[in-house]
């Protein structure tokens, strides 16, 4: 017994090191995945993958980066798109690891890595590739969702409620989807295995040809009493409410991610992941950059040749605002620490107050003689010369 399980070890390795070859994949993909390259999930639409990388190559596109790692990553993100934004690469991406020609397709058909050792060897019970993908526990799909925030809400963060609809277990059934008090049966065509195997012969001897079984799909078992409320699927969609905290200092590039508030694992696997993008109002005073905010304050003719200390709005209140004499239309003022705070919690960003000078347009006969006088006595500025 152990003699002949160390004569087939030497075989089951140069074996398992032809199969590997003929899926060998390109080295880019080896190690990138390219949907992480683009930040997108597995199911992304063709839209957010567009949108995903109009983003990206924008931020990363050399003319506008320095940064010396930009090219490549440009590239990266470039490759990636030309996979992922047509579906026939797409396709052959996910299921390949890389866009496989139709020269590559090995030329046989075992239904899996496991099989194809045992059509060679006779099969393994005790190795892991006998197991269908539908008794192995899967993580359930992760959701997306939108939240729209107030420029208040995004600078001191918030809690919203929002209503979401997911995949749950059905709470009837508990997801074997039979109805209560009975249970699925064992599939008279594979015996509870979830396979079926079929004897071919050739020119090499005799194979053993294993695929999924077509009566239960790979369950190993089927349903003769459907559950009356999920109709025998084991889940069901339902909305919820759930409570989202939005931290101090979110921006639009931002992403709120709830963990395990996805659809319902299968086999026991865990759920989902949901994920929020943010949509934020326009403020109809302030600006945001980065986590400084700008605002426009006008001021008359006088305030600016003589100064004075003005109240402007700031995110929190009312603030006191020194205006030099000789100020000029344009200028910038810089309050520190009054701006949006920083999303890791250590200090803010600064106001910046853009002067913007009120030259009135429509004066009384008092104004217009004192404009009048004023002018025969204030210098004309010169013109330069070119």
């Amino acid at each position: 017994m152990g003699r002949g399980c160390r004569s087939r070890k030497p075989i089951i390795n140069t074996f398992a090191n032809i199969i590997a070859n003929l899926y060998t994949l390109h080295p880019m993909s080896r190690w990138q995945d390219y949907y992480q390259v683009l930040g997108v999930l597995r199911d992304a639409s063709e839209d957010e993958i567009k949108k995903s990388f109009r983003k990206l190559a924008f931020q990363y596109h050399p003319d506008r980066n320095k940064d010396p790692e930009a090219e490549a990553k440009f590239k990266e993100i470039n490759e990636a798109y030309q996979v992922l934004s047509v579906s026939e690469k797409r396709s052959s991406y996910d299921r390949y690891g890389r866009v496989i020609r139709d020269d590559e397709i090995p030329d046989f058909n075992f239904g899996g890595l496991g099989n194809i050792f045992e059509s060679f060897f006779g099969g393994f019970t005790d190795t892991p590739f006998g197991q269908t993908a539908q008794h192995i526990p899967q993580k359930g799909n992760d959701r997306r969702g939108h939240l729209t925030l107030s420029f208040e809400e995004t600078a001191f963060g918030c809690k919203k409620e929002v209503e979401i609809q997911r995949i749950e277990i059905c709470p009837t059934c508990k997801g074997n989807g039979s109805q209560p008090g009975t249970n699925p049966q064992s599939c008279p065509e594979c015996h509870g295995s979830g396979q079926v195997k079929r004897i071919k012969q050739s020119i090499f001897g005799r194979f053993i040809h294993t695929t999924t079984c077509p009566r239960c799909h790979g369950y190993g078992t089927i349903i003769t009493n459907p559950c009356p409320e999920c109709h025998g699927s084991g889940t069901v969609k339902v909305k919820r409410k759930l409570t989202v905290n939005i931290p101090a200092g979110v921006n639009q590039d931002h992403e709120i991610f709830l963990r395990n508030e996805g659809d319902a694992g299968a086999n026991g696997g865990p759920p989902g992941d949901y994920y929020f993008t943010l949509a934020i109002k326009p403020h109809q005073l302030f600006r945001r950059e980065q986590d400084s905010i700008t605002c426009e304050i006008p001021i008359n003719l006088t305030q600016a040749v003589l100064g004075d200390t003005i109240n402007i709005p700031s995110l929190e209140g009312l603030l006191s605002l020194k205006i030099s004499p000789g100020s000029q239309s344009g200028e910038v003022i810089r309050i520190k620490g009054e701006g949006i705070p920083h999303i890791n919690g250590k200090g803010r960003g600064d106001l910046f107050v853009h002067i913007r000078i009120d030259t009135p347009q429509h004066l009384d006969k008092k104004q217009r003689h004192l404009f009048e006088e004023l002018a025969q006595i204030l210098p004309k500025p010169k013109i330069p010369q070119g």
